[in-house]
């Protein structure tokens, strides 16, 4: 999309895929407006500025909309904590001893060790995962044209569904993976640890392939809970896109309003389901995972 250029269902799908990103662009690099005197911090115009500005580059949006939710989650969960007492909860406060009996259940039936950190981090998993995806049910024009209001830019770009962002998803299954070794660690020990990676599942003679084997099935575990989230949201949000460019391209403005309005509620009321099992499936998989983190040979 470009300013004084026809919107196509190509570049529509471009500018709503794309993140706001902020990060440094070297000296001399050409502009719309000229070329930068200096090495600048700045927010790209467009993919191709996004792919210079390299690896130490921040998408605001993403990071923005996932710290929010998860203070937002903190807060009401704190409220609720500060005024329960012994009756019986009625309101939000039931929606949230629900949740908390339901994930309680989970981590008993799967930890045979306790760990008093496991359930506040199932918990944190489950709820805030299913805040960040559901914010894919927003229509998806609503914050790129506020933010081009906001701005006076008609190429602002802004995303608000931080797990349709591979950076969000491999954030949390990493902080996942360091607490799979840290405690594979502590409770069998260095020696306990590399010798699950080197002797199983071939024994001593078989060392090398062992390792192999191993490493790579433990590499797999973040990899797998990143994409996997990754993958599903992204693709949700691919379909309302294309639901909306498909519809808008084909019939007239009014009727295809009205069609699209239809299909992006159908598929909405479906996509909750996939909100709420991608966030289950991330939880269950980090309770297996650390399961067996501290379960011995």
């Amino acid at each position: 999309m470009s300013s004084g250029t026809e919107l196509t269902s190509n570049s529509y799908l471009q500018h709503h895929l794309q993140n706001l990103v902020l990060g440094q662009l070297p000296e001399g690099y050409p502009r719309v407006d000229g070329e930068l005197d200096a090495a600048t911090w700045t927010f790209a115009l467009n993919p191709q500025e996004v792919m210079d500005m390299g690896f130490w580059s921040l998408n605001v949006d993403s990071m923005s909309w996932s710290i929010f939710l998860g203070v937002l989650f903190c807060f009401f969960f704190h409220r609720v904590a500060k005024k329960s007492n012994s009756g019986a909860p009625t309101g939000f406060a039931n929606l949230v001893e629900m949740i908390i009996e339901f994930v309680n259940k989970n981590v008993n039936d799967i930890m045979t060790v306790k760990n008093p950190l496991i359930g506040p981090l199932a918990l944190t998993i489950f709820v805030w995962i299913t805040l960040m995806n559901t914010m894919d049910i927003i229509p998806v024009d609503v914050f790129p044209e506020i933010m081009k209001l906001a701005t006076g830019n008609p190429l602002a770009f802004h995303k608000i569904v931080p797990t349709a962002d591979p950076n969000i998803t491999f954030g949390m299954s990493i902080g996942v993976f360091i607490l799979i070794i840290y405690y594979s660690i502590k409770m069998k020990g260095v020696g306990g640890f590399v010798g699950e990676l080197a002797l199983q599942p071939f024994g001593k003679y078989m060392i090398p392939f062992n390792l192999i084997l191993e490493g790579v099935g433990l590499i797999a575990k973040p990899v797998s809970l990143a994409l996997r989230l990754f993958g599903n949201i992204y693709a949700g949000e691919l379909i309302f896109l294309l639901i909306a460019t498909l519809i808008g391209s084909a019939l007239p403005f009014f009727i295809g309003s009205i069609f699209g309005g239809m299909l992006q509620f159908v598929w909405a009321v479906f996509h909750i389901l996939i909100i709420l099992l991608q966030a289950f499936v991330f939880m269950m998989l980090t309770i297996v995972y650390m399961a067996m983190a501290h379960e011995h040979h």
